[in-house]
């Protein structure tokens, strides 16, 4: 009995000994592993140091060869198994293979070289080419059938929330075409699209958006908890979440008044009413802050890229002096990480629209300018140009009064692409509408002074608009505007001794100061005094 015991308790520990060896063997031969965003069909930034990186066994050694050098690049992978390798790419062209070996060898195959970028914000750059229900894009089937442009690339990031930042995401590089084109960013498309066209290269875009989110989602920890103007972020997010039973019994009772009158309307053939906003706070919830940055922009990074469009700033309206902080943070936050400089960052102004409520017909009001928050956060924007290597596409003339959501991206994803191709590209373009420079007081006149006015400044479809004046005591009266040249001339009987200027200063402005190769103007305010949303955290 105790030699057959004896016996037993051998083969166990001979069992768990060969278990133990084998494991050791499956880990000291890990299989080199990719990140989600390097791999077959992906454009590659031309004429850089791209980075290449990925996981092993650490002290693991890896070979990187590419098809356009005579040489491979090796690095061996450190403590937590990773590696990183930079090579120089040519200029644009392809398609070239790629091959990595470790314990094991991939091959990635059709790769071009060319220009990459991010395309990231909330809903005005998630919308796809197809639209969505009762919230078209402008000749979208058409768009559709017609995107054979094999040489744009395409990698969408998948909607996810991190409280920690993420090594990696799914996704993979699609070619751009019609059986592809339908669900990506029509604003990214737009935009690349034009690039392709004009600079005849290929064209990578990496498409991250989510749709509602404010901007401190997409910023990271660090950056939020290292400035006391943004710390509350998270604070104010746990106590929301702590309050999330209550707030979601109350917010699904709404839900459920929203259903039956809903269901009401579609049975009258009337407009289905707006359903309940916002939706309560829990872990996980989009608006998290830095949730969005952890989970779909650091699985990005170091990615070599050209730079980034943006399209977002409705969900922060409401605390638009705290926004001409924060966006400026986050926008050096995404370049300290990446790591490749002061890249390009172009961005879209919100556009003119009175009240989300698909299928009625709305009809702005012309009421007296006042204090504004949309007003107030496009001037937030409008500020952050002085941030270096930023740009920003007005498009305060193509916006809808009843659609948060405007089906024209044509023209957005143009006017971001303007920027790029003057900037970037070396293109002798106008690439921006008037942008106020100063004001002069005359007597009971203020003139006013613009650069970017291209070609000369126009008043398009009638008599100049938009512009209001006011004296010290604030009040604002509609101003008599004429173009004088490359300035406007303002004045008003009403003010004898003007001390102000507001343009385009509403949620919804009558406006039509452009220039002569049909860019908007700016809205803007001569004055600094505080306005609705100052203190508003």
């Amino acid at each position: 009995m105790i030699a057959g015991k004896s016996f037993v308790n051998n083969s166990k520990n001979i069992g768990l000994s060969l278990i133990l060896i084998f494991i050791c063997i499956g880990i000291s031969f890990a299989d080199v592993r990719l990140p989600a965003v390097i791999s077959d069909n992906m454009v590659l930034q031309q004429e850089i140091k791209v980075p290449i990186w990925g996981w092993a066994e650490p002290n693991e050694d890896v070979i990187v060869k590419a098809s356009w050098q005579s040489s491979g690049c090796s690095a061996k992978t450190g403590p937590d198994g990773k590696w990183s390798i930079r090579i120089d790419t040519p200029k644009a062209g392809g398609p070239y293979e790629l091959v990595i070996e470790g314990t094991n060898k991939i091959i990635l195959k059709d790769i071009l070289i060319g220009e990459v970028w991010v395309c990231s914000g909330q809903s005005n750059m998630a919308m796809p080419v197809k639209g969505w229900e009762a919230q078209p894009i402008l000749n979208s089937k058409e768009e559709i059938e017609t995107a054979d442009y094999p040489m744009i690339r395409l990698f969408t990031v998948p909607q996810k929330v991190a409280d920690q930042p993420q090594p990696d995401c799914t996704g993979r590089w699609q070619l751009c075409s019609p059986q592809t084109i339908a669900d990506f960013s029509a604003v990214a498309y737009f935009f690349g699209r034009e690039l392709h066209q004009k600079l005849n290269v290929p064209i990578g875009l990496i498409h991250t958006s989510w749709g509602g989110t404010p901007a401190e989602a997409w910023t990271s920890r660090q950056v939020l908890q290292s400035d006391p103007g943004f710390a509350h972020f998270l604070e104010r997010f746990e106590r929301e979440v702590a309050k999330y039973p209550e707030n979601k019994a109350i917010y699904d009772k709404k839900f459920q008044e929203w259903e039956k009158s809903a269901a009401e309307a579609k049975t009258r053939g009337e407009a289905v009413p707006s359903r309940p906003w916002p939706e309560p706070l829990k872990h996980g919830h989009p608006h998290t802050p830095s949730g969005l940055y952890n989970a779909m922009i650091c699985p990005l990074i170091p990615y070599g890229i050209k730079g980034a469009i943006w399209y977002q700033g409705e969900a922060n309206a409401e605390r638009a002096y705290q926004y001409r902080k924060l966006f400026p943070a986050m926008i050096t936050n995404w370049r300290n990480a990446w790591g490749q400089g002061d890249f390009p960052f172009y961005f879209v102004q919100l556009a003119n629209f009175v009240l989300h409520f698909p299928g009625k017909e709305i009809i702005p009001e012309r009421g007296l300018p006042g204090d504004d928050s949309w007003a107030e956060l496009r001037e937030a924007q409008l500020m952050t140009l002085n941030l270096s290597n930023t740009g920003m596409a007005v498009i305060i003339d193509i916006g809808a009064a009843n659609n948060i959501h405007p089906g024209n991206k044509q023209d957005v994803g143009k006017r971001l692409a303007l920027w790029a191709l003057a900037k970037d590209y070396g293109k002798d373009i106008v690439y921006s509408g008037p942008i106020y420079k100063k004001m002069v007081t005359e007597g009971d006149k203020i003139r006013l002074y613009f650069d970017h006015v291209g070609g000369g400044l126009v008043a398009k479809n009638g008599q100049l608009d938009g512009f209001a004046i006011a004296g010290s005591d604030k009040k604002f009266v509609w101003a008599d505007a004429e173009i004088q040249g490359d300035t406007v001339l303002l004045s008003s009987r009403q003010i004898s001794e003007p001390a102000a200027v507001r343009y385009a200063w509403s949620i919804f402005p009558f406006c039509n100061l452009f220039n002569k190769e049909g860019l908007p103007a700016s809205p803007f305010r001569t004055d600094s005094w505080p306005g609705i949303t100052i203190g508003q955290n």
